[in-house]
């Protein structure tokens, strides 16, 4: 939120420095982010003097070009050359002299300095009214009156304003702060602990009066519990043109853009107050009345950006007499009822809406403008005359308009104030600190919280309904501690601790050990969003619709549902990486699935490895490698090693996002899939190269290592041996089936069967593919010899050669 200094200053008499109010604005929980010096001309004409031309003579080397002598009244002429067309001797001109900063539309800045065009010497510059920011001209130079003084500045001569504007990071529960007038009000709150004590000066309404009972609209109210109050007024005679440029510079310093008188006072006093106002065209009023109410589902509605809305049930509409909507309440205007340049009489609407349906309504439409963001929030309910007269106000002295009805002001059932006890007993609790008596209930009396009795033990309090975040003892302790000053409280010399209980394993240092492996191994840590695409359930099996949780009320439909795997996030950062030319890719990420199981939601924690194109950089000790199954099933072991997970078996990959792979178990739990992306997945998202992807489930992870038991066990006599297999076979074969036959004919000796290479190139047959297969034989009664080996290695390639028609690759 943006507040300007001098709009401020119209609330607080105060000359204090900007980055003192800024201080002050932090300590009292309106935290300011940054502090912007705003300027109505860029530079604001400074080094900019009013010279007189004492003469002007064609230039000697070009035609378009004149040498003219300029009297600034400060000593001996200067020559300027200049290639304006209208430069005449005795013009009164602005000068830029040398050392001055003008500014283009950009806003970029370039410096005046001594020159010499076409051989002769120019010590300045005569400006055009686009070169001072002043105007658009660019056909001549700008022209003083003859009266005008030289020597002078051209500062004096224009209404040239300097602002300082501050952006504070405004939290959802200030909503009285929504304004110039509430930060002035806390502002002078905490001025009054700096024993600086400003009157709170607000615009004055006094002089509200109806001038021609000539225009009544009627307002009818359907629903009084979304529409707590409505109020409204007509003005007519109105002009409808440019703002003043008072106006216009005080809604441009806080990014505001004018638009017209009207629409502009509007803006500037929900700006200034607080709170909402809508303008209505008169002449385009039905039957001269106004209904607020809700209109049937799927109404249609035709909103000010041109866009055709259907309405929900709930929606507060303000329609006309014949029921025709013209604005969605407390959100946005429609699009044939606001005011033109050929409008002459409007209906002035402020009102109080229910915030929770201002927001439904605001987040269904994916609408979030100015007056949606206080009216969700909670705005004053006690202001919605007092804003409206101060706008009629401004737009009889500004546009020339006549109030031409009463004021109405449906306001059945009253907002009551809050009624809260604070105990002196529990701040000097939470506070750390016993601040004495007259200093709260002075503090409570700067923030508008009456105090309707007081004992020993504590204070009767209402709180103003404006603070609507302020309903309970610990929230008006809050309140004193931020404008007593959070810095002025005394720490203890005494320093307490406690032992907390740490789990184990520690989650978060076990991330960290597996974090900072990969990135000593060249892999980079990515956080993709937990919300993706629905039709990704398309692409496999493995992700099913009916197990989706379903976003309320999405931001757009394509982030609509929660993920229930990380790779196809993953997947999307690998092509946005490869369509930047990046296309050697090592990322982890550890990240939340979501699920919804009978009716029941489930959130399980994840670990995911992409690896892509090549390990390493090509240099002049190593060569180029691909990134290849082998290198990531190491990594892959290299992470179960380092978190103590030894014991664990490779079985055949059940999973359809893999093209082959294999599932690394621990009893009956799959700790981690791995294997190759599926080409037609991975060519979903425009990735043409092989991915290779890991999915460790972190929560199973856990869980085994902290129920995992030690046991001591003799080391065997035996020694195991480890026996290759290269494997030529179809590509249709699986490592299931290898795994399986494997099994089926060596039950003894054979203990397992691990798949740590899988090759498919343009150097094998078509067709084909090459496993590299590992076995490990051990007998623990005795030490295997080579006959046994060997017999045991020509049983299983006779079996893979006969039921998988495999080749041994040399």
């Amino acid at each position: 939120m943006k507040i300007s200094y001098s709009w401020l200053q119209q609330f607080l008499k105060i000359d204090l420095k900007a980055e003192k109010v800024g201080e002050l604005l932090t300590d009292l929980g309106l935290e300011v982010e940054g502090i912007e010096k705003v300027e109505s001309v860029k530079g604001s004409l400074e080094g900019i003097i009013v010279g007189e031309v004492l003469t002007c003579e064609k230039h000697p080397n070009a035609d378009r070009l004149k040498i003219t002598t300029v009297n600034l009244g400060n000593g001996e002429p200067l020559q300027i050359v200049c290639g304006a067309p209208n430069v005449a001797a005795g013009q009164k001109v602005p000068v830029a002299t040398v050392g001055t900063t003008l500014y283009d539309k950009e806003g970029n800045g370039f410096k005046i300095k001594k020159g010499n065009i076409r051989g002769e010497a120019s010590h300045g510059m005569i400006c055009a009214e686009d070169e001072l920011g002043l105007g658009e001209s660019h056909e001549g130079i700008l022209v003083f009156d003859k009266k005008t003084k030289v020597g002078i500045l051209a500062a004096e001569l224009f209404e040239i304003s300097t602002d300082y504007v501050f952006e504070i990071g405004l939290t959802p529960n200030r909503s009285d702060a929504m304004s110039h007038y509430g930060v002035a009000r806390d502002l002078k709150a905490g001025l009054l602990q700096q024993k600086i004590n400003k009157e709170l000066i607000t615009p004055s309404v006094s002089s509200f009066h109806v001038d021609v009972r000539s225009l009544k609209i009627q307002v009818e109210v359907a629903n009084k519990k979304q529409v707590p109050r409505y109020a409204g007024v007509t003005i007519s005679g109105i002009k409808v043109e440019d703002s003043p440029k008072w106006m216009q510079d005080k809604l441009k310093a806080i990014g505001v853009n004018p638009i017209n008188n009207i629409v502009d006072i509007t803006n500037y006093v929900l700006h200034e107050l607080g709170q909402p106002l809508h303008a209505f065209d008169a002449a385009k009023i039905n039957n001269n009345k106004i209904i607020v109410k809700n209109l049937p589902k799927d109404t249609e509605f035709v909103s000010l950006d041109g866009e055709t809305r259907k309405l929900h049930k709930d929606d507060i509409m303000i329609c006309d007499g014949d029921s025709n909507p013209l604005c969605i309440g407390g959100v946005y205007g429609g699009l044939d009822s606001g005011v033109t340049e050929k409008t002459t009489a409007i209906f002035l609407e402020s009102a109080y809406f229910d915030p929770v349906s201002i927001r439904k309504t605001a987040k269904r439409f994916g609408l979030n403008t100015d007056a949606s963001f206080r009216f969700e929030r909670g705005i004053d309910p006690n202001i919605t005359d007092y804003a409206l007269k101060r706008a009629a106000l401004l737009i009889e002295e500004i546009a020339g308009g006549k109030i031409s009805s009463d004021l109405i002001d449906i306001y059945p059932k009253k907002i009551e104030n809050h009624q809260v006890r604070f105990s002196f007993s529990k701040a000097e609790k939470l506070i750390g600190e016993k601040l004495k008596p007259d200093t709260i209930k002075n503090i409570l009396a700067s923030l508008d919280i009456k105090i309707n009795n007081q004992t020993d033990s504590g204070l009767g309090l209402t709180i103003p309904a404006y603070r609507t975040d302020v309903t309970r003892e610990a929230d008006i302790i809050e309140e004193i501690l931020r404008v007593y000053g959070y810095n002025n409280i005394k720490t203890s010399p005494k320093l307490n601790t406690s032992i907390s209980y740490a789990p184990k394993p520690d989650a978060n240092k076990l991330q960290n050990l597996v974090s900072n492996q990969l990135a000593s191994q060249g892999f980079y840590e990515m956080m993709a969003n937990s919300l993706t695409n629905p039709d990704y359930i398309e692409y496999s099996e493995q992700v099913n619709a009916k197990h989706n949780v379903v976003m309320l009320n999405p931001l757009s439909s394509d982030l609509s549902v929660m993920r229930q795997t990380l790779l196809y996030s993953g997947l999307e950062a690998v092509a946005y990486n490869i369509n930047r030319k990046n296309s050697d890719i090592k990322l982890f990420e550890f990240g939340n699935t979501y699920h919804k199981f009978d009716g029941n939601y489930e959130e399980q924690k994840h670990f995911s490895l992409l690896i892509s194109g090549n390990r390493n950089d090509n240099n002049w000790l190593l060569k180029t490698k691909k990134s290849d199954f082998f290198f990531g099933m190491g990594v892959v072991q290299s992470i179960l090693e380092r978190v103590g997970i030894n014991s664990y078996k490779s079985r055949p990959i059940e999973n359809d996002f893999f093209s082959e792979g294999v599932s690394l178990q621990v009893g009956k739990h799959t700790i981690v899939e791995f294997g190759v992306v599926k080409a037609n997945i991975a060519k979903k998202f425009g990735i043409k190269q092989e991915v290779l992807y890991a999915d460790f489930n972190w929560d199973a992870m856990l869980g085994f290592i902290k129920n995992k038991t030690i046991k001591v066990s003799d080391l065997t006599k035996f020694p195991s041996v480890k026996r290759d297999f290269s494997l030529l076979l179809d590509k249709q074969v699986s490592f299931d089936e290898i795994y399986k036959l494997a099994f089926q004919t060596d039950r003894q000796l054979l203990k397992s069967v691990d798949l740590f290479d899988v090759y498919e190139g343009d150097k094998l047959p078509e067709g084909k593919k090459s496993y590299a297969v590992s076995f490990m034989l051990q007998d623990d009664k005795q030490t295997l010899t080579d006959k046994q080996i060997d017999a045991v290695m020509d049983k299983l390639q006779q079996t893979f050669e006969t039921k998988l028609k495999a080749e041994l690759r040399a």
